[in-house]
């Protein structure tokens, strides 16, 4: 059965990499046939990429949209998982500097590393197109926290999915009564980043957020918050083969080279450790 689900897995991914375009092996061509992506995809009101944080061909990927978008006079808004709510480069000139859209977004590198997210933010800078930050600030963590309300935002399977998601993402290592608070804050982030776009809409034009692929799962994340009116495109970045579950929850997969697997949980542990 783990053989017949894998190779299912394959073909959903290989289809869907046939009808958009996967990009090859060689780095260097890893957003080619990115025009044909972008056909694709349009028209759309935004479109949710999500990506494998430490995927460097994700960020090739993400900022060959922005720049194709941009040249399209398509691209309304970059939207960020990667700065908080409220930082914007509006207002930047064209030739403003990295250290310029780093200080307008207020920039987090001991999260996010510049290095990984400042070429898709200076592509949009260079055409004049406005980068957002949509995370929830760290200042509002606290009371999302203990907002029963937030529990209602989603159904009762998927609160308990996403509830599941936490215990995994964290190792099975947070106490049970950790498990719900964290739960509101990923909702809660998930709402503050829909509302970013929503605001960010342009008539005839398509916002993108660049977030992780647990923001933009259908069901789950952004999208559950988005009014129904809106047009989205779901876009899935997948290094190697992703989980079914994963690809299901999106419209399309773009597929890249696999890369070397991380012990994300030893990490945490060395974390967790008084």
């Amino acid at each position: 059965m783990p053989f017949l689900r894998r190779a299912f897995i394959a073909c959903l991914v290989g289809i869907s990499c046939f009808l958009t375009g996967c990009a090859n092996s060689t780095r260097d061509n890893i957003a080619d046939n990115i025009a044909h992506r972008v056909d694709s995809l349009l028209p759309a009101d935004v479109v949710l990429l999500g990506e494998q944080h430490d995927a460097s061909d994700h960020h090739r990927l993400e900022r060959a949209l922005v720049l194709e978008l941009a040249q399209r006079q398509r691209l309304g808004a970059l939207v960020l998982e990667m700065a908080e709510r409220g930082r914007t480069t509006l207002g930047l000139a064209r030739n403003a500097s990295d250290a310029d859209a780093r200080l307008a977004l207020q920039w987090n590198e001991a999260s996010w590393a510049w290095s990984d997210y400042g070429p898709v933010v200076m592509a949009a800078v260079q055409h004049g197109v406005p980068v957002l930050g949509a995370n929830l600030p760290r200042a509002a963590m606290r009371a999302a926290m203990t907002d029963e309300r937030l529990d209602e935002r989603l159904s009762a399977t998927s609160l308990t999915q996403q509830r599941d998601n936490i215990r995994v993402g964290h190792c099975m290592m947070l106490p049970e009564s950790q498990i719900a608070p964290m739960t509101r804050i990923q909702i809660a982030r998930d709402v503050a980043m829909a509302e970013t776009l929503v605001n960010a809409r342009q008539n005839g034009k398509t916002v993108v957020l660049v977030a992780g692929g647990g923001h933009v799962s259908r069901g789950l994340g952004v999208p559950v918050h988005l009014p129904a009116s809106t047009l989205a495109k779901i876009v899935l970045a997948v290094a190697g083969l992703a989980d079914l579950d994963k690809v299901s929850r999106a419209d399309v997969v773009w597929q890249t080279p696999t890369i070397p697997a991380k012990d994300h949980c030893a990490d945490f542990q060395k974390q967790m450790r008084p």
